[in-house]
């Protein structure tokens, strides 16, 4: 088994990883029999975050009474998400003070408290680690640099393998991400010989997106995030990874948008939640990117681009590989999730749900209502990064309208035989009632209804759409 284990660090790569999470269980392509997601943030209340905590859990949750082989055509959730711990995180230590207090300013001496009135200023000095670094690296880069000898880390390269990949997420323009993904990297590359696997680890296939400005922040007097510093830093920060980090990287991915909305400015905590974002979506193809590729031990810089210049991103106005990845497999989640919403439980009394045992008992259970809230954070995440700017609207988030034309850009097919004279969730129940008929028996019920609705909702995009 080859584990991907996949850093993300700060805001930016709790959201990555959460539409990482919303791919995979749709079924795009991952070469990695498993992922392990490891958030590294001080913000132990950051929403961002929790949130992503939040869904890996149920991801994890759904996937445990799955099984999957080689007779096993459903592909939904089928790549494992593992844990270090339960959750998710590198626990970084001692943030529950102000910064001059981590690093003992008062105890230093009289030339060494000049030195470091030089590098950090007094807003620095006296500012709170609880919720981050606010936009400082310089700080970040300080209070970071413990985590190597955390036991999380430990843990890490004890878990480690032949075979093993590493991806890490960042954002450049920030505090967290900017100062954590070197640091990472470093004590990646020079693994202390007193850690399990450190020759793995110091030789291991590393990729990396980097992720520069694609969202701004309001004007807010009272906060240090500041949105007309993104830019120099972002370029300083080039300026730095041109020699100080690329080298070390396999594969690095830079991505960014022109096209920015800003952002209430919220320095951390629960009120930090942003809207998904298509440059997230992005991100997170960049791992699967990653992972599916055979050629990860030579060095490579990678961007991406589409192919339509548009405000409002579709299907369609994505390059043709990037389309070829997650069209059929998210449009198939898209419609699944939108029958289980708005359709199930008016069918309990159709044969699909007759011959599945698909009844109330099965939908108050643990494994539906996991899944029914995994569902409701997809639709969630699709209609955020439908509303924001630059969006990604794929599809028209009508369930009310006819459930074929709502992949925008897409002509369904029309039919006039049999079963392909039905309309809308009426096709779909009778398609499923056909595929239930040669369910094996012997299979879990919560296998047999994935499997149904997997390869009834394959079936749709061959004969509407001919995917």
């Amino acid at each position: 088994m080859s584990k991907l284990y996949v850093f993300g660090i700060g805001g930016t790569g709790a959201r990555v990883l959460k539409s990482l999470s919303f791919l995979l269980a749709s079924g795009v392509k991952c070469n990695s029999t498993s992922i392990v997601p490891i958030i590294i943030d001080p913000d132990s209340a950051n929403r961002d975050v929790n949130k992503t905590v939040e869904i890996l859990h149920r991801y994890q949750n759904i996937r445990k009474d799955l099984t999957f082989d080689g007779e096993t055509s459903n592909q939904f959730f089928k790549t494992e998400i593992q844990h270090l711990n339960q959750n998710f995180r590198i626990n970084v230590q001692d943030t529950k003070k102000k910064f001059k207090e981590f690093i003992d300013f008062q105890g230093l001496d009289k030339s060494n408290k000049a030195l470091i009135s030089l590098l950090f200023s007094k807003k620095n000095l006296n500012s709170d680690l609880e919720v981050g670094f606010k936009g400082n690296p310089n700080m970040g880069s300080v209070v970071l640099n413990q985590f190597n000898t955390s036991q999380d880390f430990e843990d890490f390269a004890s878990s480690f393998a032949q075979g093993d990949k590493i991806f890490i997420i960042s954002s450049i323009f920030g505090g967290t991400g900017a100062a954590g993904f070197p640091l990472l990297l470093k004590n990646i590359r020079s693994a202390s010989p007193n850690l399990n696997n450190h020759a793995l680890l110091r030789s291991a296939p590393i990729g990396a997106v980097s992720v520069l400005p694609y969202f701004g922040v309001k004007k807010d007097e009272e906060s240090d995030i500041e949105k007309s510093t993104f830019i120099s830093k972002t370029k300083a920060a080039l300026r730095y990874y041109e020699h100080g980090v690329n080298d070390s990287v396999n594969s690095m991915y830079y991505l960014g948008d022109s096209l920015v909305k800003d952002y209430d400015n919220n320095e951390g905590g629960v009120k930090q939640e942003n809207d998904a974002h298509f440059i997230e979506l992005v991100s997170a193809l960049a791992v699967i990117d990653f992972a599916n590729d055979s050629n990860v031990n030579t060095n490579q810089v990678k961007e991406f681009g589409i192919e339509n210049e548009s405000q409002n991103i579709i299907f369609n106005d994505l390059a043709s590989s990037t389309k070829i990845d997650i069209l059929k497999p998210v449009s198939k989640y898209y419609f699944f999730s939108t029958y289980l919403k708005h359709r199930l439980k008016n069918n309990l009394k159709a044969d699909f749900s007759l011959r599945l045992d698909i009844n109330e008992s099965f939908l108050n259970e643990n494994f539906y209502r996991n899944l029914d809230r995994f569902n409701d954070d997809f639709w969630n995440w699709l209609q955020e990064m439908s509303n924001n700017d630059r969006s990604f609207s794929p599809f028209t988030l009508n369930p009310n309208g006819d459930l074929f034309e709502n992949i925008k850009g897409l002509k369904p097919k029309k039919s006039f035989l049999g079963v392909n004279r039905l309309k809308n969730y009426e096709r779909l129940t009778a398609s499923l009632n056909k595929k239930a008929k040669k369910m094996n028996s012997s299979e879990s019920i919560q296998d047999r209804f994935m499997e149904v609705f997997y390869d009834t909702t394959e079936e749709l995009m061959a004969n509407k759409y001919n995917l």
